[in-house]
């Protein structure tokens, strides 16, 4: 595994100059010659799904309540991946996702599915019921373009985990379920359903088997789920038709990368050379449920997954005919583009009108909403933590804070910590708040602070520093034990500027840039 480092080239007077604006390391599986090492990418993309659409591979994952939803990558290679867009801009149908009557924390985009057909791709995904009294719902998201824009269309019918297949008859079906599976048949255009559910599977042999993802290969079909959860294996069911009998054989069940915690729950894809290849996800606590890459050999008739049973660590890249450039998905941003970055999510639907990236050039302005403590604040804009090791650096301006402000930077779940700048009754304060106790105050006259926030997988910490001059940095406030409050969820890097007084909403604070590196923090570990 290498470390990837973000690089300028520059021809001045005939004489080639190398200029590295602000240095980040950022973890890549491609070692750069002619192998690849797991995890494919070392943060939270949980419930993948894969398809091939002539010499691209798209990649879609499960985002829950962060907006926008259900993020989509491409690939020419299986291991060098890029962001290109999201298939949920916003969810419109509860006011909950903008914070109005309570939260829609934990919800959103579940167990998403991707496939292609007839040049259109389709994206579709569960949402569990917001609340105990009301029911869930599936969505299909469609595009011509996988780049966008999306159009979603909302079922009334609920359709757990589901996996989104169009057979060569024509026919298009979903499959779902937890335990007790179901095949459910759309109509033509996969926007509305033809044929209610029919029960396909039940056997308490496989717990949970859920993540179904249904192919169909040399006139069988076959269906892969996991079993499980987080401890999972994954399963395989196959039949000569589509609604059964099934028969069941367990196709790969391997920690040993991350003992205690298997393989499960993933797509699997044809190359054009022949060879099927799987991704699969594999949770490592707070930092995420993170995908691993795996080779497929047929046996008898089922795909087996990884070599002798076991995952692989190192390995031989797919063979796509050409050897590609070095790429990872977004993570550093100088905030000098119209649009926000897509390495960034907000933890609900944003309130457009107190953001801006063109109101100050080069800056994010983060206008203060109302909110007591950081949970309810709506406008915190997260990307990932990822292992081994993370820092993300911000440098703040806050200059325009009113008195209520506390705009700042930090670690994203529950319980979360951040270094902020506080003003009250017109005096300022740097604090540092760990899981919503207020730790450390330092009086604070400036208008410019820079805050580092670092993680690590070991033991799952995290550590704080702070500057005034952005040179030297200091320690403040204890650690971050990382945790999992919000379910299914890993922590995440945060910028965010609320105001828990009313007189306050008119401040904002202009955030310059972040700095994002996976170099090891000396004592962290």
């Amino acid at each position: 595994m290498k470390k990837h480092l973000l690089l300028f080239l520059f021809l001045i007077g005939g004489q080639l100059l190398v200029a590295q604006t602000k240095k980040t390391t950022v973890y890549t599986p491609d070692n750069g010659n002619g192998t690849f090492t797991n995890p494919l990418m070392w943060g939270d993309w949980p419930d993948p799904d894969i398809i091939r659409v002539e010499d691209y591979f798209y990649f879609i994952s499960t985002s829950m309540h962060y907006v926008p939803g259900s993020p989509v990558a491409r690939s020419k290679d299986l291991v060098n991946w890029e962001m290109i867009s999201y298939a949920v801009p916003k969810y419109e149908e509860d006011p909950r996702y903008d914070m109005k009557g309570g939260n829609a924390y934990l919800k959103g985009s579940w167990a998403n599915t991707i496939r292609h057909n007839k040049g259109t791709f389709y994206v579709g995904f569960c949402t569990p019921n917001i609340s105990r009294t009301e029911p869930g719902h599936f969505s299909i998201c469609t595009a011509k373009d996988a780049a966008g824009p999306w159009t979603r269309t909302i079922f009334k019918e609920y359709m757990y985990d589901p996996g989104l297949f169009f057979d060569d008859d024509g026919k298009v079906y979903v499959a779902h379920g937890q335990e007790k599976l179901f095949i459910t048949e759309l109509n033509e255009d996969a926007l509305s359903v033809k044929t209610p559910q029919k029960e396909i599977y039940n056997n308490r042999k496989f717990p949970y088997l859920e993540g179904a993802h249904l192919y169909k290969v040399n006139g069988r079909y076959y269906l892969l789920g996991s079993t499980g959860g987080t401890t999972g294996r994954q399963i395989c069911l196959r039949s000569d038709n589509i609604y059964g009998p099934y028969e069941a054989k367990e196709v790969i069940n391997d920690d040993h990368t991350y003992p205690g915690n298997g393989l499960h729950q993933g797509g699997m894809v044809q190359l054009k050379d022949g060879s099927w290849w799987f991704i699969i996800m594999q949770d490592r606590g707070p930092i995420g449920r993170v995908p691993n890459l795996e080779p497929v050999t047929w046996v008898d008739g089922w795909p087996m997954l990884g070599v002798n049973g076991k995952g692989v660590d190192t390995y031989k890249k797919p063979d796509v005919g050409k050897t590609y450039p070095i790429v990872v998905p977004a993570t550093s941003d100088d905030f000098n583009t119209a649009k926000l970055g897509l390495q960034w999510q907000w933890n609900h639907n944003p309130d457009d009108q107190k953001w801006s990236l063109k109101e100050r050039k080069g800056y994010l302005r983060l206008k203060a909403g109302k909110a007591a403590k950081l949970s309810e604040a709506r406008n915190t804009l997260t990307q990932r933590v990822q292992g081994p090791n993370s820092t993300g650096t911000v440098e703040i301006d806050v200059t325009a804070l009113k008195d209520g402000n506390v705009a700042g930077f930090g670690i994203f779940q529950f319980p979360y910590a951040f270094v902020a700048v506080q003003q009250k009754a017109g005096n300022r304060s740097i604090v540092m708040v760990n899981a919503d106790s207020t730790v450390t105050t330092i009086p604070f006259k400036g208008n410019k602070i820079w805050v580092k926030a670092s993680t690590t997988h070991i033991g799952y910490k995290a550590v704080f520093a702070y500057s005034t001059d952005g040179k030297k940095y200091q320690a403040i406030g204890n650690t971050l034990n990382m945790g999992l409050g919000l379910d299914w969820t890993a922590n995440r890097f945060a910028l965010f500027n609320y105001s828990t007084k009313d007189r306050g909403v008119s401040g904002y604070a202009d955030f310059n840039w972040f700095q994002f590196d996976d170099r090891e923090v000396p004592g962290l570990n």
